[in-house]
This record gives C-alpha cells, sequence and structure tokens, in this order.
C-alpha cells in the first residue's frame, strides 16, 4: 500500500461509514476491491484502519465512526508545520533562564519551505558551560534583540501551523513564557513532538536524543547545539517520520495524536485470538 493510498482508502473507508455500518469484508470489497481471501481481505482492513481510534469494531465483524470523535481533517501532508529550536541561558525557564537564540524551519508538502534565525539579547549573564556547548557568548548576544522586539514575527511564523521541537515541552516552556512576560498573552499552536513520534514510530531506537535520531535517519547536524543547526535537522528528521506515518495509515493529526498518546495493547478480530488496540497515556521526551 503506498503512503498516498493509504489516506485515500481512510477516507473512502470514513465516506462509507458515514453512510452506516459495515462489515469487514463490505469494507474489504468496497474500499480495498479485495474480494477474494476472506482473511487475507480481513487482515488488510484491520491493518489500514486498527491503527485508527476514529473507527471501531465490534465482536461479529462490524465497523462503525466513533460519533465522539472528530473526523478526518486535512491531509498531513497538507498542514504547514514550524520547527522550533531556542538555545538558551540554562535548562529550567522555573529560574529565570532565558532564551539566547532562536530558529525556524517551515515545513509544508514535504519540503523545506522557510527559515529564520536570530540570536535573543536574554537580559542576564551567560554561563560559561552554556557558552562551551553553545558557543553563544555575552559579547554576541549584547546588540541582539530582546524577544520583545521579535515576538510579533515568531507569532506571525507560528500563526495556522503545527509547532514542532525535539521535546517540544522545553522549547514551548521557554517561548510561550517569553510570549507572556513580553505580551501578556501567547499564541496556542498545536504541538508535536519528535521525541515521541520517534518513540511511537521507530520503537527500534532505545535512545532518542538528536544525535541518535539524526544518525539513524542519516540526517546531517550542521552546527550542534545552534538553534539553526538543531531545527533545521528537527526539520529533516520530521519529514522522514512523517513517512513514517503515512507508511502506517496515519492520514492527519488527529489519527496520528491518537497514535502518539496511546498504549500497544491487543484489539481482538473476529474469528482470531487478538489484534493490536490502542489505549492512552503520557509520554514525557528526550531532552537533546
Amino acid at each position: 500500500m503506498t503512503e498516498g493510498a493509504s489516506g485515500s482508502l481512510i477516507r473512502r473507508a470514513a465516506e462509507r461509514l458515514r453512510a452506516g455500518p459495515a462489515h469487514t469484508l463490505e469494507l474489504a470489497r468496497e474500499v480495498l476491491a479485495l474480494s477474494g481471501n476472506a482473511g487475507a481481505a480481513s487482515a488488510a482492513v484491520f491493518q489500514l484502519l486498527g491503527s485508527d481510534a476514529r473507527f471501531q469494531v465490534d465482536r461479529h465483524g462490524v465497523w462503525t465512526m466513533d460519533p465522539t470523535a472528530g473526523p478526518l481533517g486535512l491531509a498531513l501532508s497538507e498542514v504547514g508545520f514550524a520547527v522550533v529550536d531556542v538555545e538558551t541561558t540554562g535548562g529550567s525557564v522555573e529560574r529565570g533562564h532565558r532564551i539566547t537564540e532562536i530558529a525556524m524551519v517551515e515545513v509544508w508538502g514535504g519540503r523545506v519551505v522557510g527559515e529564520w534565525e536570530t540570536l535573543v539579547n536574554p537580559g542576564r549573564r551567560i554561563p560559561p558551560g552554556v557558552t562551551a556547548l553553545t558557543g553563544i557568548t555575552d559579547a554576541m548576544v549584547a546588540g541582539a534583540p530582546w524577544f520583545e522586539d521579535v515576538a510579533e514575527e515568531v507569532a506571525r511564523r507560528l500563526d495556522g501551523k503545527v509547532f514542532v521541537a525535539h521535546n517540544v515541552a522545553f522549547d514551548w516552556a521557554f517561548l510561550s513564557r517569553e510570549f507572556l512576560r513580553t505580551t501578556g498573552e501567547c499564541p496556542d499552536p498545536y504541538r508535536l513532538c519528535t521525541v515521541r513520534m520517534v518513540r511511537r514510530l521507530v520503537p527500534e531506537l532505545r535512545h532518542r536524543n538528536l544525535d541518535v535520531v539524526s544518525r539513524h535517519f542519516g540526517v546531517e547536524i550542521l552546527g550542534r547545539h545552534r538553534a539553526y543547526g538543531d531545527a533545521l535537522a528537527t526539520a529533516r528528521i520530521l519529514l522522514r517520520l512523517l513517512d513514517e506515518a503515512a507508511g502506517r495509515g496515519l492520514e492527519d493529526l488527529a489519527a496520528l495524536d491518537i497514535h502518539l498518546r496511546s498504549v500497544r495493547k491487543r484489539r481482538r478480530r473476529p474469528g482470531e485470538a487478538s489484534l493490536p488496540l490502542r489505549g492512552r497515556r503520557g509520554d514525557p521526551g528526550d531532552r537533546a
């Protein structure tokens, strides 16, 4: 099943089920055009729909659309992503650490379509250990814009896009705090974590920091621990992960979100012992 075909078949299944329940073999025939071996046809339907909680099946093999779940939205290939990395004076926003550099790489339609970066004056000294790691010095940020000078540009570039970062909680904590400090309000984009994506889509990787994941996908990091280099590498990793998601039939953000939040369990298929069923759990990220 090809990437594009998988998405279109999910939409066809959704359209069929909006008209009413359908048996597994009906879906195999009407959606997948499979009318041969019943076991193979049934397996193909479960492979297509089994990981998406919006599609439900009872013990008789009859499928329905969950009325409480969201409808299929914009295909992932049509979603705009803002891949963000921030460098900071330290690891804890709660202890008053501030942003020293921001980079944003825009992804849409399977490719990088825009880039933006700036140093930021944090209003406090950069510890020597942080300078040793990032190469960013007090002298470099002394003449840089304050966050309030770039807040409008950052918000504009986030508007209408999914916010992506490698350990999204870290980068978003610093950006949201800066927005609230300087403007009194904060954007609220959908946020996507590439660490969590790796955990669910590439489970064979035991370590998920940016270096390990980049090596796995053959992505070169041009300037490690600088915002632009890390953001660009994360954007290229995101593209590979979106390919992985599409190969699993994850058509839109809702399906991807369900998959990323879920726990691998077993879902019973009529006449067989079990099939995968997804539950939900929280998942902390791995910092780069």
